[in-house]
């Protein structure tokens, strides 16, 4: 008997093959470890980042194939008068807090005790060269209208790309980028490149919208490289309106965070906003370490760091001294009252960007997510709750074409969940072996 029909919505339009076309020596799959600028941040003596090749061996031996950078274009290729600091660049970090230790050192990727002097021009040819031993290929972003210049001791770098008028930033990150990508074309690399982002989250940068001269910068500079993959990434897709975005975007680099239960804390302890009347109001104080000093007694990194940055004063002294423990049991108690919001959430914004890559014939890629900012010793997002939901993104996204997608964005060589190297090595073998459906260009 056939079954009853109960219109074409009930039918399963699912399609796992890749949503666009990719070159044809690129992976079939992209299983991308998170090394943002902590590469360079990081390499202090005895740090993740101090051994490029031990870094890139563990990273290809847990099963990764591809890790994404800032590549500091600006810095490196931006003809801002930025050489000579490129080739000696002092890592500070926040700087030295009160009573010892550093600004940021209980917050995620701020957690930078500095205090050496890299030459990023050779670290950059090393990170290739590594990078090619061990068979990883590179996503090749800019975090510099974000934050990385707020790592250095000197301001130099900030006040060199600040001073370039708001509307000139997409052009000058596409001249630095061609240069950058012929230098790496010239050392024999350029099939190491997967994927080139004039910028990461340009919606969180302090950069115009995209259609302001950013998605014309991405048409030049894929004119400049037809071969190569070139967009820009978001930090929060437009999953309700993405036939918003603008036109020429060579792929679909997304990143699909649920806050869900996290938002709900953030707000409750306005941890997120900046010079906050009353900081930290009495939901925070219940969940400070009982040695917390209040903000005026532990101050507050450099003027120019907060500048050349997104995060604020509030995170900051937030994350630094708030109980780890009293953090994640608040999420924790609270978590079944969001639980199916967050699961749908991420399916929604996962299916919305696949599908509009499939629309545009583009690959799909997921460069971070999949829950949130939480302080470096919280373990919710590492624990069962936060690996579950991975795993379900990950199923999702895998089940609607995605070509590249991370476990998360903690899980890197500078994160506590590089420990769980079982659960890194189990994900990324069912994303390397998850069909054989692909699209070759």
């Amino acid at each position: 008997m056939n079954e009853r029909y109960l219109g074409s919505g009930t039918i399963d339009s699912t399609d796992s093959t890749l949503t666009g076309p990719i070159p044809g020596h690129l992976p079939d799959r992209l299983t991308i470890c998170l090394w943002d600028f902590s590469w360079y941040t990081r390499a202090e003596p005895g740090g993740p980042y101090a051994d490029l090749d031990a870094a890139c061996a563990e990273t290809a031996a847990l099963g990764y194939n591809a890790i994404r950078i800032c590549a500091a274009p600006l810095l490196l290729f931006g003809e801002l008068g930025l050489d000579q600091m490129a080739r000696s660049l002092e890592i500070e970090g926040l700087g030295a807090a009160p009573g010892g230790g550093f600004y940021g050192e209980r917050t995620r990727w701020y957690d930078t005790p500095g205090g050496y002097t890299i030459n990023l021009h050779d670290r950059f040819q090393e990170l290739f060269d590594s990078a090619a031993r061990h068979g990883l290929v590179v996503l090749l972003a800019s975090w510099e209208f974000q934050q990385s210049p707020a790592f250095a001791r000197s301001e130099e770098w900030f006040r060199a790309i600040d001073r370039v008028a708001i509307q000139d930033r997409y052009t000058v990150l596409a001249e630095a980028w061609h240069r950058l990508i012929t230098a790496v074309t010239d050392a024999g690399y350029r099939e190491q490149i997967a994927l080139v982002e004039l910028h990461n989250e340009v919606d969180f940068s302090i950069l115009p919208a995209l259609h302001d001269g950013g998605s014309a910068a991405v048409l030049r500079l894929r004119e400049q490289h037809p071969d190569l993959l070139i967009t820009a990434s978001f930090g929060k897709p437009p999953h309700l309106t993405m036939h918003q975005l603008p036109d020429g975007l060579g792929a679909a680099q997304f990143h699909i965070y649920s806050y869900g239960v996290l938002d709900a804390l953030q707000k409750r302890i306005d941890i997120r906003s900046e010079r906050s009347a009353g900081f930290p109001n009495v939901e925070l104080q219940a969940l400070l370490n009982p040695d917390a000093p209040t903000p005026a007694e532990y101050g507050r990194p450099a003027e120019w760091k907060y500048q050349a940055t997104v995060v604020t004063d509030q995170m900051v002294y937030g994350y630094d001294w708030v109980d780890a423990d009293a953090w994640d049991t608040w999420l924790y108690n609270e978590y079944g009252t969001y639980r199916e919001v967050m699961r749908r959430e991420i399916e929604s914004r996962v299916t919305a960007v696949a599908g509009w890559a499939r629309w545009q014939q583009i690959p799909a890629l997921i460069g971070e997510g999949w829950i949130g900012y939480t302080p470096l010793n919280g373990n919710f997002e590492e624990g069962p709750i936060g690996r579950e939901l991975a795993e379900h993104g990950i199923r999702v996204a895998l089940e609607q074409g995605v070509w590249g997608m991370v476990l998360g964005s903690n899980a890197a060589p500078h994160h506590p969940m590089w420990s769980n190297k079982d659960w890194i090595r189990r994900t990324n073998a069912f994303i390397r072996d998850y069909g054989s459906a692909t699209t070759k260009g």
